[in-house]
């Protein structure tokens, strides 16, 4: 007689599969982990002086040539994935290679670290917010949306200096933003910002004075009232894209398919007669 298949519990290892519910519980407490931590960074970044690690740091990477420029790179992306403000890092970057080399370096060495932080987002947080919209018509609207005008979105929201740059990284990955568009778009809206700080390090005679709290230049003031224009501006793209992805998911509505579907311009009722 042949022996009986081996169960999928006897597979593995005698343990049942885990039940939907503990999956869920799992994926609460994994999601509640992530946000106190990065919360937790968040807020050390904010009210714990690292200006003067940053400075130290950037005195020994001045010292080291031409492997300079790699470690550099290496500390922008540690500084966007444990939410540290990398302001610093962009000036002393102009104070070490100067207004050109200083740009080249930032401009990719913070590309890379917002999509480094960008890939943690989506893979720890994608998964959960995929599984809470998917119940919910309007939600799922909103994410469709936002994955549609993710450039768009994007763009404007690194233009502006009010939206947190550290946090945008993890935002943008729990969205339905597509890595590349994503990329993309961050790099050319942050380049602008970019090109202004490393360019006010570059005239800064050594590192030591970029510590401590100095008065804004009219560059600085142009480029944050700037900014909050195209603030005001990505919160009437982001509230249209909004109420028109919920107009077309009303409860009888799910993805343009359902009676409470509201018909396009031109099209016909289901009587024959064209929409008035």
């Amino acid at each position: 007689m042949s022996e009986p298949a081996a169960t999928p519990a006897a597979v593995a290892g005698g343990k049942p599969p885990a039940s939907p519910q503990r999956r869920r519980l799992t994926m609460w407490i994994v999601g509640a982990v992530v946000v106190a931590v990065a919360g937790g960074l968040y807020a050390a970044s904010r009210f714990v002086n690292v200006t003067g690690p940053l400075i130290a740091a950037l005195g020994w990477i001045q010292g080291l040539g031409i492997w300079g420029n790699l470690v550099f790179g290496l500390v922008y992306v540690l500084a966007c994935t444990i939410m540290v403000s990398g302001a610093v890092l962009t000036l002393g970057a102009g104070v070490i290679y100067g207004p050109v080399w200083g740009t080249v370096t930032v401009s990719i060495a913070s590309t890379i670290g917002a999509m480094t932080a960008f890939l943690v987002g989506r893979t720890v947080g994608r998964n959960w917010v995929a599984r809470k919209v998917e119940g919910n018509p309007r939600f799922h609207a909103i994410d469709e949306a936002i994955g549609r005008e993710g450039f768009k979105i994007v763009l404007l929201t690194r233009l502006s200096p009010v939206f947190p740059f550290v946090l945008l990284n993890y935002i943008f990955g729990i969205t339905k933003v597509t890595f590349w568009k994503c990329a993309v778009a961050s790099w050319i809206g942050m380049l602008p910002g970019t090109i202004m700080y490393v360019y006010l390090g570059s005239v800064v005679k050594s590192l030591a004075e970029l510590e401590g709290d100095k008065p804004k230049t009219p560059a600085e003031q142009v480029f944050f009232w700037a900014g909050l224009a195209v603030t005001i501006v990505v919160a009437v793209i982001v509230g249209k894209v909004a109420k028109k992805a919920i107009a077309g998911a009303a409860p009888g509505c799910v993805d343009g398919v359902g009676p409470d579907c509201k018909p396009a311009e031109g099209a016909q009722r289901p009587g024959g007669g064209e929409q008035q």
